[in-house]
């Protein structure tokens, strides 16, 4: 088993609240942890709830896996009493509702929103993202709302909790894996993806068995219980949609034309 396979998220404590995203649906936060990092923290009381961070551990981490950029993903430990100590009643709620272990990117200091108008991106780059995004069903990549950063002149992913959207009224079962995802169609990036029939068998031969396993792995068994829905569930579900592949990826080339 690789590195990649191998590794755990790391578990930091938050220690202080430092101030609100508000542009973000879920109202995520930057707070700073017990390493001294600054982290973006996606809060398990908000509106989407726990399936919310298990698509932003899964999808973030399967990006890892294809070899793109995603700031670190961690666990991060929040002690309810925090909310004392903030003046808005929103938040005071918000984080009262995410008492215990949450989800959390490294906060990118500095980074700017990407700009397709402005920033170049390769079709390489562009490829990737968008097979990735199609085989997560990720509906938020769109030109008003790209989810991507600009740090170091480098194009980075963040915000995944839209993503797997088959699993929000979801039993565990396996159904049509093969469906093309039709919002693929908005992706900010599609225009530039000219090469997915080309890239396709090696994104998928990446994404290996023990790849899926350890991906889901990572994220907590509470997570999972509290969504009533099993590990081997997302290994068999991603698996079925890696071998019925075909439609899907088709459905992105056909958007592209």
């Amino acid at each position: 088993m690789t590195d990649t396979e191998a590794r755990a998220l790391r578990t930091v404590v938050v220690r202080r609240y430092v101030t609100p995203l508000r542009e973000g649906g879920s109202m995520p936060a930057v707070v700073e942890a017990d390493d001294l990092g600054l982290y973006v923290l996606k809060f398990r009381g908000a509106g989407q709830g726990v399936r919310a961070l298990i698509a932003e551990i899964i999808s973030g981490e399967m990006a890892r896996a294809l070899g793109l950029p995603v700031p670190e993903i961690v666990l991060a430990e929040l002690d309810a009493e925090l909310a004392r100590t903030e003046p808005d009643p929103e938040i005071q709620d918000l984080i009262r509702a995410s008492g215990g272990l949450n989800v959390a990117l490294d906060y990118l200091s500095g980074a700017l929103n990407f700009d397709p108008a402005v920033d170049e991106m390769t079709a390489d780059f562009a490829t990737r993202l968008v097979w990735l995004d199609a085989f997560t069903s990720n509906v938020d990549r769109t030109a008003r709302n790209t989810n991507l950063l600009m740090w170091h002149r480098r194009p980075w992913l963040i915000d995944h909790g839209a993503s797997l959207t088959f699993h929000h009224a979801w039993n565990g079962t396996v159904a049509d894996p093969g469906k093309p995802f039709a919002p693929i169609a908005e992706h900010v990036l599609l225009a530039r993806a000219d090469a997915l029939a080309r890239l396709d068998a090696e994104l998928a031969g990446q994404l290996t068995p023990e790849v899926l396993r350890a991906v889901v792995a990572r994220v907590p068994p509470g997570f999972l219980a509290e969504a009533g829905v099993s590990a081997q569930a997302y290994v068999d579900y991603f698996a079925a949609r890696l071998a019925d592949r075909a439609r899907w990826l088709q459905g992105a080339i056909d958007a592209r034309a």
